[in-house]
């Protein structure tokens, strides 16, 4: 079965039309299906549409969120409530065409987890969206080792079982992807078209770029780091510790042969003293790492792989 995922927020004049759409795609698939809206709190008629077309249709499914908490804890939502073997994600503004899902279903059909979307073409403005996101994409695609055009796009489909061992929160939704692959999913790129919203204006511009940074810088340290935090730290801490030393020892050193250090070379010594602390720092800041981490794996159960499938021999039994 598919599993449709679409979170919205004041999308009132794109309902009825994405609807329309979906379902006669979906239909022309003929396999079963459900679609999930994810109502992030909107303030328009959204969710008297939505509500309305629930009555109607036995596949369609509407989750409420009690405020607007974002795009990942919508898409969160829907994915925990999803029933599908897979589970196919969209925005509710119509820059997304359901008539695409077929291409994205033959990806997954050819044995990948994960088929996600590329807007090859984007319709958006090239100052405030083209530039700042091709330039994002390069960073995502360096920081994760996901050799993706296009990580900003909600319109990827996956295999559920893949999604279990991905646990969304903040703005981690577009690094799917890479968080997946990280516990060896396959992913395959799907070039897309992209139309502009019928109404309204986008959610999203350069006000974003700042978070956008940060998560980069997170998906990194999730990615290389997360197990191991000791390895980042250890690093951070023995150059800061191996540099504050040299410095301090040469100041020593002067002191020894009777040179006045703290009028002659005062900055340097204070200089020595901060990547001393620093280095010192660093490692006790890795050492309470790698203990959460391990309270963590152990306290929750949680593996720290996945596995893919399991298959043995059978053995013929006999009875006696």
């Amino acid at each position: 079965m598919l599993s449709i995922v679409i979170p919205i927020h004041n999308e009132e004049p794109a309902i009825l039309p994405l609807y329309d759409r979906l379902t006669r795609v979906l239909e022309s698939l003929q396999r079963p299906y459900e679609i999930i809206f994810i109502d992030d709190a909107s303030t328009d008629r959204s969710f008297e549409l939505l509500a309305n077309l629930v009555e109607t249709d036995v596949r369609l499914k509407v989750i409420r969120l009690r405020r607007n908490f974002g795009q990942t804890a919508a898409l969160a939502a829907g994915f925990d409530e999803a029933q599908g073997s897979v589970i196919i994600s969209l925005d509710g503004d119509l820059q997304h065409h359901p008539e695409d899902i077929p291409k994205l279903l033959a990806r997954i059909d050819e044995g990948y987890d994960i088929a996600s979307g590329w807007r090859k073409d984007r319709v958006d403005n090239a100052i405030t969206r083209k530039i700042p996101s091709r330039a994002a994409n390069w960073l995502m695609a360096k920081a994760s080792g996901i050799d993706l055009r296009d990580f900003g796009t909600t319109f990827k489909a996956y295999r559920a079982e893949i999604l279990k061992d991905v646990k969304l929160y903040g703005e981690l939704h577009r690094f799917i992807p890479a968080l997946a692959a990280f516990y060896g999913a396959r992913v395959a790129e799907v070039p897309i078209r992209n139309s502009p919203r019928v109404s309204g204006g986008s959610h999203y511009g350069l006000s974003r770029t700042f978070a956008v940074l940060f998560d980069i810088i997170t998906i990194k340290f999730l990615l290389s780091y997360s197990t191991r935090p000791m390895h980042l730290f250890g690093k951070l801490g023995l150059s800061g510790l191996a540099l504050g030393g040299s410095i301090l020892g040469y100041l020593l050193a002067l002191k020894v042969m009777g040179r006045e250090i703290v009028l002659e070379h005062g900055p340097l010594m204070i200089a020595g003293a901060l990547l001393f602390l620093t280095g010192v720092m660093m490692f006790s800041t890795g050492l309470l790492g790698e203990v959460l981490m391990r309270t963590y794996f152990e306290s929750q159960g949680r593996r720290i792989y996945a596995v893919r499938e399991i298959r043995t021999r059978r053995e013929s039994v006999s009875s006696s």
